[in-house]
């Protein structure tokens, strides 16, 4: 029985670890740099807005279609129930002055076969939306750029959030090892009656509240590694794992900081974007004046046309003939009810919104560029202070244990002690956060944010 319970441990061990490496070996290592780069081929937005760039492609020729040659082909194939009829004086059919005759004029079958062409000569309509078409396509390669800007801050963000709460984590793993032997000497004092049971219970509470806490940062775990590969596009159930050197780097980046002064509006994606809207609208608004113009088109067309009395058509025992003509076609446009002045009125007033748009937008950029550069030069100064306080409660938790073990000290201030270097240790981790998201902000704001793909 002995051997057997050995065995099925050494199983049960053995397959669990089989299992655990498996787990390992399929998670995937990512950077930050990776992160961003999976985000770029596979995140939602950004694939549509290759889309619509594709869109722009096949918009610029239906729009060149227009200059080009249209050239049409149709067929008519016709059979008379009853054969149109005409009335005639009798007399021309030998019959007496004054009667009326009906005479068939037609025949059973009737068919037409045709083929037009038209050529636009000059249409001020037609060269225009050439231009707005060229401008859309510049317009939605502006567009895929400013949704990969979003699409970086988004993922970058999100990883720094995993590293911080992994921090935290280990935080509280490190003060359950504390509070863990701090319970074991309090129970050995307690069974030896030089301590209370009070003591024991507001310990072994206190590691309660640590394990709940962990148990929280676990999730919270999961759920922001959920969220970034959200954003990634990549399957929620693929494994990733962030390195451990990522909270290192990110300190010594903390306190090496140079902030930029460099800051110029006008190449802004964002800013860029409204620019490309105001001239697609003048675009539109040329569009509708051009409605004023006239326009000439050349057009071209050969009829063949076959008749029969039995369904012989397009044989020599039917009735065929053809025709072509050659037409100049000059339309000028003279009077529509205002419509054509509404239109551009309109094009007018949406081109004086965007324009609004424009000087809040910059503005705006502006601002958030400014409070970029002012959080953080707070975050580094939060950073700085908030790391002397770790350190600090670090030194104040040594003594109150040193003296806490020497009778010098209460279990109380133990335990504040250790729930002041709790906060001072989150606090600080919280401020590095923080900062990695104002930087992130002032990065975007400068019109630099891809910096982070080479970093």
């Amino acid at each position: 029985m002995q051997i057997a319970k050995i065995t099925y441990k050494y199983i049960l061990t053995t397959f669990l670890f089989i299992t655990s490496a498996a787990t390992v070996m399929a998670q995937q290592t990512i950077s930050l740099q990776d992160a961003i780069n999976y985000a770029l081929q596979n995140g939602e937005s950004v694939k549509k807005a290759r889309l619509d760039i594709e869109k722009g492609d096949y918009k610029i020729k239906e729009v060149r279609a227009g200059a080009l040659p249209q050239v049409d082909a149709t067929s008519q194939l016709t059979r008379s129930l009853k054969v149109q009829q005409f009335i005639l004086p009798a007399e021309f059919m030998g019959g007496e002055p004054g009667e009326f005759i009906a005479v068939e004029a037609g025949t059973t079958w009737n068919a037409m076969s045709q083929v037009q062409l038209s050529q636009q000569v000059f249409n001020q309509s037609v060269f225009t939306g050439l231009s707005a078409a060229k401008a859309s396509k510049e317009y939605y390669l502006l567009s895929k750029e400013l949704a990969e800007e979003n699409l970086i801050q988004l993922v970058a963000t999100n990883y720094y959030q995993v590293i911080i709460t992994r921090e935290q984590l280990k935080v509280i793993d490190a003060n359950i090892e504390r509070v863990s032997k701090l319970e074991k000497m309090v129970s050995d004092q307690f069974e030896l009656g030089l301590a209370k049971r009070i003591d024991l219970d507001r310990v072994k509470v206190n590691k309660s509240n640590l394990i709940a806490q962990r148990q929280q940062a676990l999730y919270a775990i999961v759920q922001q590694k959920n969220l970034l590969k959200y954003y990634m596009g990549m399957p929620i159930s693929e494994e990733i794992e962030i390195p451990e050197s990522s909270i290192t780097a990110l300190e010594e980046e903390a306190t090496s900081k140079i902030l930029s002064d460099r800051f110029n509006v006008e190449r802004l994606n964002s800013f860029q974007v409204l620019k490309k809207q105001e001239e697609l609208l003048t675009f539109q608004r040329k569009a509708y004046k051009a409605e004023y113009y006239p326009s000439l088109s050349l057009g071209a067309n050969y009829i063949y046309n076959t008749q029969s009395n039995t369904f012989n058509l397009y044989t020599n025992k039917a009735l065929n003939y053809d025709m072509s003509a050659l037409t100049l076609t000059l339309k000028i446009p003279i009077f529509d009810g205002n419509a054509r002045s509404a239109r551009v009125k309109q094009a007018t007033v949406d081109i004086q919104k965007v324009q609004e748009d424009l000087r809040n937008s910059s503005n705006a950029l502006t601002m958030a560029y400014e409070n970029a550069k002012i959080q953080i030069k707070n975050n580094l100064n939060t950073i700085e202070t908030q790391k002397a306080n770790k350190e600090l409660a670090e030194e104040v938790y040594n003594s109150t244990q040193n003296n806490y073990h020497n009778g010098l000290a209460s279990l109380t201030d133990l335990l504040t002690a250790e729930t002041d270097l709790v906060s001072a240790q989150n606090s600080y981790n919280e401020a590095l956060l923080n900062y990695k998201v104002a930087e992130i902000e002032l990065i975007k704001s400068n019109g630099n944010i891809k910096s982070l793909i080479i970093e």
